[in-house]
């Protein structure tokens, strides 16, 4: 291996690669390189560290209180802790022959002096993981300054002939929902801004049908689409005006208002949203659907949480929900009804749009059959809108998730008393129901209801916590993945990490009655009430967020949504794969509180 090929992989191990060239430089002067044949003990108890090890070749398996506690291979390396305490709890072991760099005691505790050296070799479990994660985010950050006008939403212009009245001007902006008038006078465009027409007809007593030509005095400042959206921001602050009209071909595409560009430099949110309200129709909502998922790129490129993202999607949706209810459903039922939203909806940890899992609850002594055909209608349009159908049926189209309360309760009564399998999956579902539009104290009924079924039931519960062993993590006891070969050698996020989880959670949720229905909200309430310590509900938390960012780019990159969950982990950067395996580690951890909380091991 060459020099340069040396320093490269030193580069490419987290921290080094923050070093400054000169130490850098020092640190190569004094690395050596060492070979060890298989089964070779390098540290123990009795056998104090020396050396801090970079694996080129080979593989080393740690062992705690004779347990594989991790398996270490190229481009890994081990042991700081060893060398900074003088101690090792454990013993390494080679079970590979190893080609490996070797930093002399001495020079790493050198190089320890160095801050970025120092915080992170000191970190604990947690922070060291968003350590790592804080990192990989600051390498994928999306340059928004590169950004063009016509990568923005752009207002539809309101344009008119110089003889039109200012009435009937102000009426075409009121239809068009916008705040500027374009002006047309032979091949020249002039602006009349909401300001203007409040100076001249209120505060200037101007006839309300006089031309509007006759107040349009300032022309129109313009700048091409396929112009940047700084430029456009420059331009807007040079001229300190709030909107610029767009051109394309010298002809006016829209107008692009001041506000609608600094959301898009914060999140886009914003603009989604306001779009969402302008609204008329199912064809208006259509058109949002790739500013949604322009949305979801934008917020993870720029390393927001994914817990964050997928709240303020769900809030987006939940307006799209409401407005699509509003066009089915009468005025006059709006009250004797609460639509909800179940599964990752009602979480608030959806993202890219999954199934549809949705249900009304109606107030009792009224006609469940007013609502059929709405809620058809409802399923229809929420389909058209990019929301799939769900494939085991869970939507108001279905009568069985259209019930009245005292309907829903018999339905209750029958899960604290049935075990099977399609029962607790029900369960489950309305386990995470959230409210969208009508009467929320028909919901509040419910859970309330619910909750006092299952107090002290035990039993039961057990028997709903059983499925967090339903699937394997997929990670071995040597700390490799465990890919599945029906599925190209990936593996699934979902059923490996995801789903243990989430499903634990909600049980113990249920158990605490915790009436939260997002997942870390339910982690945060489980350790302010002593069921978890403050540790590990942060190590949860974080793997969570780590397998959800990992699931969600997954899905932005998928073609279909049954490939979704699935992940290769050779595409993923080493940051990326040592984050993962550090989170099925939890999970496995999370597995064993489970299975001794609930003494997993006793139900049949």
């Amino acid at each position: 291996m060459s020099i340069l090929d040396q320093r490269k992989l030193i580069e490419s191990i987290h921290p080094f690669e923050l070093l400054s060239a000169s130490t850098l430089d020092n640190l190569m002067k004094k690395i050596d390189i060492a070979y060890y044949p298989k089964d070779t003990l390098l540290i123990s108890k009795n056998l104090p560290s020396i050396v801090f090890y970079i694996i080129i070749k080979g593989s080393v398996s740690e062992f705690i209180d004779e347990e594989l506690h991790n398996v270490y291979g190229a481009g890994d390396c081990f042991d700081a802790d060893a060398l900074i305490y003088d101690k090792c709890d454990g013993k390494f072991l080679v079970d590979e022959d190893l080609i490996c760099y070797e930093i002399k005691k001495e020079d790493f505790l050198d190089l320890m002096q160095n801050k970025v050296v120092q915080s992170y070799f000191l970190q604990d479990f947690v922070t060291r993981h968003q350590h790592l994660k804080d990192f990989d985010a600051q390498s994928d950050l999306t340059p928004f300054l590169m950004s063009k006008v016509s990568d923005i939403f752009l207002h539809t212009a309101c344009i008119v002939d110089k003889s039109e009245s200012i009435h009937s001007a102000v009426l075409q902006m009121k239809e068009l929902q916008t705040s500027v008038v374009i002006v047309e006078d032979s091949m020249k465009h002039y602006v009349v801004t909401d300001t203007d027409l409040r100076d001249a007809v209120i505060l200037g007593g101007c006839d309300i049908y006089q031309p509007v030509g006759t107040i349009a005095v300032r022309g129109v400042i313009s700048i091409d689409i396929n112009d940047f959206l700084f430029n456009a921001l420059l331009l807007m602050t040079q001229n300190e005006i709030k909107r610029v009209v767009v051109m394309q071909d010298d002809k006016i595409k829209g107008v692009l208002e001041q506000l609608d560009l600094l959301s898009f430099f914060a999140n886009h949110s914003h603009l989604v949203a306001v779009q969402i309200d302008k609204a008329k129709n199912v064809e208006d909502l259509k058109n949002l659907q790739q500013d949604l998922k322009n949305l979801l790129i934008a917020l993870h490129s720029k390393g927001v949480k994914v817990r964050y993202i997928t709240k303020l999607v769900s809030a987006l949706n939940i307006k799209i929900y409401k407005k699509v209810f509003d066009m089915c459903v009468e005025k006059s039922l709006h009250e004797k009804c609460a639509l909800i939203v179940m599964g990752s909806e009602g979480r608030e940890e959806q993202s890219v749009k999954t199934d549809q899992d949705n249900a009304l609850i109606i107030q009792d002594g009224v006609d469940v059959e007013l609502f059929r055909e709405p809620m058809m209608k409802l399923n229809s349009h929420l389909l058209e809108l990019g929301f799939p159908v769900c494939s085991g049926n869970v939507m108001v189209s279905n009568e069985f998730w259209r019930k009245n309360v005292r309907q829903y309760k018999l339905l209750i009564d029958g899960w604290v008393t049935s075990l099977s399998e399609a029962n607790l999956q029900q369960l489950s579902i309305f386990l995470d129901s959230k409210f969208v539009t009508g009467n929320v104290e028909l919901l509040n009924e419910l859970v309330e209801y619910l909750h006092h079924s299952f107090h002290a039931r035990d039993d039961v519960l057990a028997h709903i916590a059983k499925a967090v062993l339903n699937f394997d993590t997929p990670l071995s006891m040597f700390s490799r993945f465990l890919l599945e070969k029906n599925h190209n050698n990936k593996l699934d996020l979902k059923k490996g990490g995801i789903f243990a989880l989430v499903h634990g959670v909600r049980t113990l949720a249920l158990q605490y009655e915790i009436k939260e229905t997002n997942t870390i909200q339910r982690i945060k309430e489980l350790n302010n009430r002593g069921i978890i310590d403050k540790n590990f509900a942060t190590e949860l938390m974080e793997s969570f967020d780590t397998l959800s960012s990992i699931r969600l780019k997954a899905m932005l990159e998928a073609k279909d949504l049954q490939e979704s969950n699935y992940i290769n982990p050779k595409n993923l950067q080493k940051i990326q794969m040592d984050l993962l395996k550090d989170s099925f580690k939890v999970i496995n951890k999370f597995k064993k509180f489970m299975s001794f909380h609930f003494h997993l091991n006793m139900v049949g």
